[in-house]
């Protein structure tokens, strides 16, 4: 095996989970396998501008950029409300063991935009970074973190509709 092909094999194995999972919280499962593929062709072609330090913020805006080429932004949160509301069915059946704050956050999220809900889970969700994180969306690390404030508000508000206020603060 060619030396790239050793690189970019290593890269693939070390970010592949990271990826999938990006692409599940982006389209859901159905069609996560086909944006992870499309990612890594896309990093194969341009195996020569893949950083060597830490590719993951790269990977990951390039699987933003095939979600967005790929599906209209209407079949894009069609698929990630069935998702959001597999795991609110999932967090109802923990309401029996006391998580009730899981289901409540998701359906709020659930409720806010993709940009939104994006911006929130690059860090909580997909251990990035804020400087990896605005990579991923494509701006500055000082917009992110107005960004995220925004969204953080928007979060808190869909909450504040969902549980009594002392259930969340």
């Amino acid at each position: 095996m060619a030396e790239a092909e050793q690189i970019f094999t290593a890269v693939y194995e070390a970010h592949h989970r990271q990826v999938y999972a990006y692409a599940v919280a982006r389209v859901g499962r159905d069609l996560a396998d086909e944006v992870v593929a499309d990612t890594f062709l896309v990093a194969w072609r341009r195996y020569g501008s893949l950083p060597r330090g830490e590719p993951l913020p790269l990977l990951l805006a390039v699987a933003r950029n095939v979600v967005r080429e790929r599906y209209r932004a209407e079949v894009r949160q069609q698929a990630v409300a069935v998702e959001l509301r597999a795991w609110i069915g999932d967090a109802v059946a923990d309401v029996a063991d006391g998580v009730t704050e899981r289901a409540a956050v998701l359906a709020a999220l659930a409720k806010l935009s993709e940009d939104d809900r994006e911006l929130l889970t690059l860090v909580a969700w997909h251990g990035l970074k804020p400087a990896a994180a605005a990579t991923v969306v494509g701006c500055s690390t000082a917009t992110y973190f107005v960004r995220l404030h925004r969204a953080r508000k928007r979060l808190e508000d869909a909450l504040a509709a969902l549980l009594p206020e002392e259930s969340f603060r």
